[in-house]
């Protein structure tokens, strides 16, 4: 993943982002038209293990994939 595709910007309402956590363990989240408190960062609903959450955590971890329907 290029460093240019890791600005904020670069991910709108739908997307779907993968990270790698500690332990090497997959993660899979889904970017919202929410932002965060300083409007840098659009939040994402996913589940870590503690049930659904919206948090601002783009970031947190390593990008592993950035996936995007679009329709023809």
């Amino acid at each position: 993943m290029s460093l240019d595709s890791l600005k904020s910007n670069n991910f709108k309402c739908g997307d779907i982002v993968t990270w790698v956590l500690p332990g090497n363990l997959p993660h899979i989240g889904i970017v919202t038209d929410d932002l965060s408190t300083d409007k840098r960062r659009p939040l994402i609903v996913h589940n870590i293990g503690g049930g659904v959450v919206l948090e601002d955590m783009l970031f947190d971890y390593p990008i592993t994939g950035h996936y995007r329907f679009e329709p023809k």
